[in-house]
Formats: structure tokens, sequence, C-alpha cells
């Protein structure tokens, strides 16, 4: 049954944080604010968790799922390599909205890959997505809270009335500001390729590196 917790999106209450993070642990799924919209976490390393977000979303099978995570250490569990250009992007633009493609950990879930086998993957400045991340202990599944093709959600019975059943938990922080998704930029190819364009604009990932990105 979907249960809604109101929490305060600039300071979460802790216990409220570990029960969330408890459910992950335990396959569930929990929505929760981010800095634009609602997202949709799981555990990237249980199969059953990452098939029950695609089953929720809609989402087609070649699509891979984002995470995020609470700092770099986080970061560095779930990829093969962490290259000097990832580690510039990190330190200039972390948190924030850029989402970096790195070569995945064979740990994660393949299902979560979309066939591929890399990774999406950022620190959100979002004190909820932190904290929940955090609790958790290492990276969380970071998409977006409806259903694939609809809107992205800006409130919590919006992910409610998308998501229904599917969802543990939604932690209700009021509404959420919208904007830009994340910039994306793939790291595994030279030179980086700019996958989707967002709220880091291009010419700031350009200054950090020294480099175009095409």
């Amino acid at each position: 049954m979907q249960q809604v917790q109101h929490i305060d999106p600039h300071s979460p209450d802790p216990v409220v944080i570990g029960r969330a993070a408890a459910l992950l642990r335990a396959g569930k799924l929990v929505a929760y604010p981010t800095e634009t919209f609602y997202g949709l976490a799981g555990d990237p390393l249980n199969p059953e968790a990452v098939e029950l977000i695609f089953a929720a979303k809609g989402r087609p099978d070649r699509l891979a799922l984002p995470l995020i995570a609470a700092d770099r250490l986080a970061v560095r569990s779930a990829v093969r390599e962490f290259s000097g250009a990832a580690e510039r992007l990190a330190s200039a633009l972390w948190p924030g909205a850029l989402t970096l493609v790195l070569p995945a950990s064979p740990a994660l879930s393949p299902r979560l890959l979309g066939g591929g086998q890399t990774v999406g993957i950022r620190i959100s400045p979002h004190a909820v997505a932190l904290a929940l991340a955090r609790a958790f202990g290492s990276a969380i599944v970071a998409t977006s809270a409806n259903r694939s093709g609809q809107p992205a959600p800006m409130t919590a019975p919006e992910v409610r009335l998308a998501l229904a059943e599917h969802v543990s938990l939604v932690l209700d922080g009021g509404p959420t500001r919208g904007g830009q998704a994340s910039t994306v930029l793939d790291l595994t190819i030279d030179p980086p390729r700019l996958v989707r364009s967002g709220a880091v604009p291009v010419s700031v990932v350009e200054r950090v590196l020294g480099r175009r990105v095409t």
C-alpha cells in the first residue's frame, strides 16, 4: 500500500529518511523531491527493484536508468573507471545538474543498463535526495517519478496519480520548482559527447574540461 510522508525539503528528518532507505534495501520503490521534479528511487543492485521501476514507468527496455549518489566514493563504487575528466567536472560542478555517463560497474543490474555497459550518474544538491542516497549507503536509481512519455511530476499528488500501487512511499516535500533536467555528458568516448542539453550550459562544461565536446 502506498504511503505518503511529509518531509522538510531543506532539512529532512533523519528518521523519515531512514525509513525510506530501509524500504529501498527491501526492494521497494520510494518517490522523493529533487531540485527539479519528483524522482523515483530503487536499489540498482536489486534486479527485482529495477524490474519494478521499468514496470511502474512503462519504460522501454532499451532506455537505461540513471543514478544519484551522496558522494564521489559512492560514485566510484558504481562505475568501473572514474577518469581525470570526470574528476575535474565533479570537482567543479557537483553537487549539481550534470549527469556523467561512465563505464558501469559489473555489480549493477544488467537490466538497469538498457543493454549497454555504461551508466549515468550525478550527485544531487537537493537535501532530500542527498540524504536518501547517504542513508541508503550507495548510489540509488534516480529517474523521474512518472509514466514514460508523460510530464515529469512537480507534486506528490501527481506522483500518486501516475504510479499508484507501484510506489511504497512518497516523500512529500511540497511542490518542486521544475525547470531543465540535468545536462548529460558521455565520457566513455573521445571527445566527450553531449547526450542531452540541460541545466548546466555546454560552455561551462567545455571551460572546465579545457576542450570542446561534440
